[in-house]
């Protein structure tokens, strides 16, 4: 897979379908054939020993697909049944012609959930880009069927019950251990609910050219980690602790010193020249037992803090800070500082009380629950369309936006949207966000752009997460032992 790739909306996947079919002088039935054809490719790689498949068909197009599939196992000798739900004949005149030359090869079609029973290989042709509603009560009784047996499931293009416009699953959907997308990268099966029903995501473009994309604009990009190359070049040999930047952490009200802590040895571990914390009193021995690289401060209030600003190129606040007076007050004065700032945790809240816009030069980094707050809505929104949630915070707030969770949203007002394709279950754990805001702010302080330090910084963090999980597991995964991988990753030229 290529360290960056285009994701298109489903208007772009229906220009590009109806331009596929113009370059096979306007036959439907062509561009079809190919797609069942690159699908059955994909099974003889992935499954070679599968010998009972089971592919089960819609009434639509994705049905078509499935069909052509069933075709090419039945004349190769397996044993394959086609399942489609009563009332689910061909409603297209390319899907009624595959489905009659697949009858024509000797295949079968079933109506029963029992042609389930022991297939080796379960192929979903149920429904393609077009679904946008929670399946019916037969179709969803028949999802689940699906997802109940032991047998691998492949989805065609996309997991049924999954909308491909925003990844947002409205009901039940397909379980697949893998999805091959048709044409082009679907935008919405790279975030949120999609992640938990594609499995391995692959793409055939149906041996069309390049100039079928002429003209189409992509909706957002896919970075994964191989992006980290390009962004961090090797240092000046002369180079200098003040060249890489100082980075002010700001937070850490009583009992929250470890959080503050993890964003200011994030920033040194992501290469930020000098580091210093602004906390609470009771907090200062131990972060300087535990980081004596650390520059840290006794904050009393807010007045404290302008001596401090006066050295700082960059300002992280959130992690740790609570919401009484005392973090109110550093907030406050935080709002007038000249220089990028990196707003998480209780910043974050504190930004949703008293709502302001900032400037294009500063970065938020809300979960799905603060993003909530930010928007004045309820998580599920949030979740239904983590896409329209990142540009309206972007939009809202005139700041970089990541926007955290599964499938990671990186969103600015200028900019196409970024999908990180990094990052494990296993870091669903407290102290990974302030991680996270130290990656951004160091990578803010040695100079790269907002928009780009945003986006290093989700890759980087993501990164860590998933090469610390390969060593010892995702369960029990803790945000120190990224720190290590921080390190590593931010030095990819030296490896």
């Amino acid at each position: 897979m290529p360290a960056t790739r285009a994701l298109y909306d489903v208007d772009a996947l229906r220009l590009l379908e109806s331009r596929g079919i113009e370059f096979y002088d306007g036959e439907d039935s062509a561009l079809m054939a190919r797609a069942g054809e690159a699908a059955w490719r994909c099974v003889l790689a992935q499954w070679p020993q599968a010998r009972r498949i089971v592919v089960v068909c819609g009434p639509g197009n994705n049905g078509g697909d499935g069909y052509v599939l069933a075709r090419h196992a039945q004349m190769s000798g397996y044993e394959v049944r086609v399942l489609r739900l009563p009332g689910h004949v061909p409603a297209s005149a390319q899907a009624k012609l595959s489905c009659a030359d697949y009858l024509a090869s000797g295949g079968c079609i079933i109506e029963s959930l029992d042609a389930l029973t022991d297939a080796d290989l379960i192929v979903d042709a149920l429904f393609g880009i077009g679904l946008t509603r929670a399946p019916d009560v037969a179709t969803s009784t028949l999802i689940k069927a699906i997802n109940a047996q032991s047998g691998s499931v492949f989805a065609l293009d996309v997991p049924s019950g999954v909308d491909a416009r925003t990844g947002h699953v409205p009901g039940v959907a397909i379980n697949a251990l893998r999805t091959l997308q048709f044409i082009a990268a679907h935008r919405g099966l790279s975030t949120g609910d999609a992640l938990e029903h594609v499995g391995d995501l692959e793409l055939a473009m149906l041996d069309l050219p390049a100039t079928v994309f002429d003209g189409v604009e992509s909706s957002a990009h896919a970075s994964t980690v191989e992006v980290l190359q390009t962004m961090f070049p090797l240092r000046a040999r002369n180079n200098h602790k003040g060249r890489n930047g100082h980075v002010l952490c700001i937070g850490g009200d009583h009992g929250g010193g470890g959080a503050v802590l993890l964003a200011a040895e994030a920033a040194l571990r992501c290469g930020a020249g000098l580091v210093s914390v602004a906390t609470r009193g009771e907090h200062v021995p131990a972060l300087l037992s535990h980081r004596p690289e650390v520059m840290a401060h006794v904050v009393a209030s807010a007045e404290d803090l302008p001596a401090l600003f006066a050295r700082a190129d960059v300002v992280a606040i959130g992690p740790g800070l609570g919401q009484s007076v005392w973090g109110r007050g550093l907030f406050d004065a935080v709002m007038a500082f000249e220089q990028p700032r990196v707003l998480d945790a209780d910043a974050l809240n504190l930004l949703a009380h008293a709502p302001r816009m900032l400037r294009s030069c500063d970065v938020l980094t809300p979960h799905p629950g603060e993003a909530a707050r930010l928007l004045d809505c309820e998580t599920s929104d949030i979740q239904r369309d983590r896409f329209a949630a990142a540009k309206a915070l972007s939009e809202r707030f005139g700041a970089q936006v990541v926007l955290k969770g599964a499938g990671t949203i990186v969103s600015s007002a200028d900019a196409l949207p970024t999908v990180i394709r990094a990052g494990n279950p296993g870091m669903a754990v407290g102290g990974m966000g302030d991680l996270l805001t130290g990656c951004i702010a160091a990578l803010l302080a040695q100079g790269l752009s907002p928009r780009d330090a945003a986006t290093a910084g989700a890759l980087l963090h993501s990164a860590a997460g998933d090469a610390a999980a390969r060593e010892d597991g995702e369960r029990g995964l803790l945000p120190s032992d990224l720190l290590p991988w921080l390190r590593r990753l931010a030095n990819p030229m030296r490896r």
